[in-house]
């Protein structure tokens, strides 16, 4: 399958490798392509190319948006509506504020950066998901117990959601995924943050998820 990936960062290039490993044809947006010369020489790979954001954006049939959460309806804008139109856009980004010299959200509670998304482009079939985990166990939930550990999909439109559920299951073997239902559901994964940060300061690494027992 074809990927475009808009963003170049540790998750936006630690998804791509995982996706040249598993065969997909992926191409990574950024707005400074020099930048990932290095990455391009480790994953030594054809199917591995490197564009702009419309040039990802127009590559994939299936788009990841992995830019920081600040940038992303900018970032969006300029891949082009025309280029996402009627695509899966799987959204990892998290609405962070550090401008305050702490970690807030720019947005919660009544909105999501997710449902913000959506509404900028009605046209595309936005998919929130794996915001809730480090970009390592994004690629590799089995490297944290077997991969027993749940992850959170969100979107308003199902054949979506569940499209995103296999592609979960088969790129990166996620064996249990709660399907949360329309895109206001976002609200409540990225709201996690707060938690997971905290978390992160207590243990001291980001190599942990949640499990929902039942």
């Amino acid at each position: 399958m074809k990927i475009g990936i808009i963003g170049s960062g540790n998750a936006g290039q630690t998804l791509g490798s995982a996706l040249v490993k598993q065969g997909h044809e992926v191409k990574l947006g950024t707005r400074s392509p020099r930048k990932l010369d290095e990455w391009l020489r480790q994953v030594n790979d054809d199917r591995a190319t490197v564009g702009s954001f419309e040039e990802a954006a127009a590559h994939g049939n299936v788009v990841f948006n992995a830019v920081s959460g600040a940038g992303a309806l900018d970032a969006l804008q300029a891949a082009g509506s025309h280029n996402l139109r009627g695509k899966i856009l799987i959204d990892i980004s998290l609405p962070l504020d550090f401008s305050n010299g702490t970690l807030t959200l720019f947005v919660a509670n009544t909105d999501s950066l997710g449902e913000q998304i959506q509404r900028g482009f009605p046209d595309v079939k936005v998919v929130k998901t794996l915001n809730t985990v480090s970009s390592a166990l994004m690629v590799n939930p089995r490297s944290l117990a077997e991969g027993q550990h749940d992850l959170f999909i969100s979107g308003n439109d199902a054949y979506a959601r569940n499209e995103v559920i296999g592609y979960l299951k088969d790129w990166f073997g996620w064996e249990h995924i709660i399907d949360l239902g329309d895109i206001s559901s976002a609200r409540g994964t990225e709201m996690l943050l707060a938690l997971l940060s905290r978390i992160h300061m207590n243990v001291g690494h980001s190599r942990f998820n949640f499990k929902v027992v039942r």
